[in-house]
């Protein structure tokens, strides 16, 4: 197993880390809206907030050595289910493929967060 770090996306607010490389395969930990630059978070709609976190998870694809048209599945978290459409505005311009998907809505996020993504994406090795 192969750990993924970068600088480029936020450092894991916990004992975790950023993702995984195993037989071919990325397994990404949930990325929030963490501006990396700054440690801070600055997105305050959920169409900011989408789109923070589809930067973050473009950082650990990079690093990973895959892409978003390599992504197999997400499963993605919102705090309120009413954000649906617009963050489904900003996840379709990054997922072009349409990985398979779960949508959930969940009680709170870490830090109050409006959407998490999660994936697994393919890795050529």
């Amino acid at each position: 197993m192969k750990v993924v770090s970068t600088e480029k996306a936020p450092k894991a607010l916990g004992p975790y880390s950023q993702g995984y490389v195993h037989n071919g395969m990325f397994y990404s930990a949930g990325q929030i809206a963490i501006n990396p630059a700054t440690n801070e978070v600055e997105a305050t709609t959920i169409e900011e907030q989408t789109e923070q976190v589809c930067k973050n998870l473009a950082a650990v694809l990079e690093a990973a050595g895959t892409s978003f048209d390599k992504v197999l599945k997400t499963t993605c978290f919102l705090a309120d289910m009413g954000d649906f459409a617009a963050f489904n505005e900003v996840y379709a311009k990054y997922f072009t493929s349409k990985p398979a998907r779960s949508c959930v809505a969940v009680k709170t996020l870490p830090k109050n967060l409006l959407c998490e993504i999660e994936l697994i994406a393919v890795v050529e090795e």
